[in-house]
């Protein structure tokens, strides 16, 4: 017990502290009258109950955490979290679902993939739905960040579990000298990106219950909407435009945001290669998605650009919001935009896939090994900006790269084992593994079709595209757990 005390009892304090979510949803059920506040109640004391009996044996256990422990914690936490937000689903008379299609919905939420397995939104209690839309805004900025925030209140020092979540290639920086400082001020920058994507969302014409909802998971880049056909159901150019603005925001690396905020002064913006290749890679991207939609005849020049750009958008920052079925399109669009997910958003964003500055450096890479076979003996140093990157980043960018394609071969193949139609496996464990949702075949619209087996290999894609791979294979390694 003396060696994981301290682990169960930081899992144990963060579960207690994560039954708190329920109170949210009640108030929710409260307002509305939709009969919910018992679901949510028993859930509440369930998790609760769950916490203490994990921290009361263990509540003396305190030592500083090591890299190690962190890294343990932080898998353990999202397999935890992930089982403990399955809760009020599994329970739930109103969504009537097995306790792997729970499962599947809570981890789904939590690491803002957006693949849902529940039908009939449009027709559901308002507490449950804002259940879900508050998952992925929990997840978005990572839970555990917000831990790191509030552990250190309770004598808990959290600088590895920092580490060990943070997404990117780099992750040694702090942006500010304490890292509770630090997972504040992103924390408040986070919700106040919330507050002002509701506010615009509100005043574009949605209800105040939608506009909340819909900018919980703007924000997370996770793509949960309140209605089956997500930002489609509104139909209006000024709502999506919004959307599309806050789907950019959020797909920016999050310490921009940060030494704006702190400097006051926009820019730095200018000055960042990720954040300009970022928005070239999304204005190309939107272009050539929509030329070929005009080219094809699939709707006119006005319509094309309207739904071309928003769903190029949704999808390459792995947001995965729709307003129209993009399986339909012309063949070449659905794959493009598929492949555009593995690329995904900025490191240190919410979104997911390999990330831009990865594929940056990959690039650099290449354009200096074939400068070597031209120039034998030159010195060719790779830069971002004006700064040299060192060998070990380009080596554990190439070790991510191989380890990610690897990884999608194999848990494709097991798909395709378990019975998925080849295009269903390919989309579905892309859409899960870069943390996007919608997917092509089967799971276009929902995954409530594929097998249960199937359903726990992409839920184990989710938690590795959130953990950025690395994170939840060197737990699973043998070498980690050696003395």
């Amino acid at each position: 017990m003396s060696k994981f005390g301290p682990t169960l009892r930081i899992l144990g304090l963060l579960l207690m502290l994560f039954s708190l979510t329920m109170l949210p949803p009640i108030g929710v059920s409260l307002v509305f009258k939709d009969g919910q506040i018992a679901l949510f109640g028993a859930a509440a004391m369930l998790v609760f109950g769950a916490g203490f009996v994990s921290w009361i044996p263990t509540r003396r256990q305190k030592r500083e955490l090591r890299i190690r422990d962190g890294f343990v914690i932080t898998v353990l936490f999202w397999l935890v979290l992930g089982s403990a937000g399955s809760v009020p689903l599994a329970l739930s008379s109103q969504l009537n679902i097995s306790v792997t299609d729970a499962l599947f919905e809570s981890i789904s939420g939590l690491t803002t993939t957006g693949a849902t397995v529940i039908v009939g939104l449009d027709n559901l209690p308002k507490s449950i739905l804002f259940y879900r839309q508050q998952l992925q805004w929990l997840g978005g900025m990572g839970i555990v960040v917000l831990a790191v925030a509030i552990l250190p209140m309770l004598g808990i020092g959290g600088m590895q579990l920092y580490r060990a979540e943070t997404p990117g290639p780099v992750k040694d920086a702090k942006l500010s000298p304490r890292i509770a400082e630090t997972a504040k001020a992103l924390w408040l920058i986070y919700l106040s990106l919330t507050l002002a994507c509701a506010f615009a969302y509100w005043i574009s014409g949605m209800e105040v219950f939608d506009a909340v909802c819909h900018a919980f998971s703007t924000i997370a880049i996770g793509g949960f909407s309140t209605y089956d056909a997500s930002i489609g159901h509104f139909n209006s150019v000024t709502i999506e435009t919004v959307a599309i603005i806050f789907m950019i925001i959020s797909g920016m690396n999050f310490s921009l945001h940060f030494i704006a905020w702190h400097n006051n002064s926009f820019k730095h913006y200018g000055a960042d290669p990720e954040w300009k290749v970022y928005l070239l890679f999304l204005a190309g991207l939107s272009l050539l998605v929509s030329l070929v939609l005009v080219n094809h005849g699939t709707y006119q020049v006005n319509e094309a650009f309207r739904k071309g750009i928003f769903e190029a958008v949704s999808i390459a920052t792995t947001t995965g919001f729709s307003t129209s079925d993009y399986g339909t399109w012309p063949t070449f669009v659905p794959f493009l935009l598929l492949m555009s997910a593995f690329i995904g958003a900025c490191a240190g964003s919410t979104g997911g896939g390999i990330k831009i500055i990865r594929m940056l450096l990959l690039y650099k890479q290449g354009a200096r090994e074939i400068k070597r076979l031209i120039h034998p003996n030159a010195v060719i140093p790779i830069k971002i900006g004006r700064k040299p990157v060192g060998s070990k980043v380009i080596d554990a960018v190439w070790g991510f790269l191989a380890a990610y394609v690897l990884t999608f071969a194999i848990l494709m193949l097991l798909c395709m084992a378990l019975g998925e139609d080849p295009i269903t496996a390919y989309s579905a464990v892309g859409a899960c593994l870069n943390n996007l949702g919608p997917g092509l075949g089967d799971a276009t619209f929902n995954y409530a079709g594929l097998s249960d087996g199937t359903k726990y290999i992409l839920s184990f894609a989710m938690l590795l595209g959130r953990l950025e791979l690395f994170t939840l294979l060197v737990v699973l390694s043998p070498s980690f757990w050696e003395r």
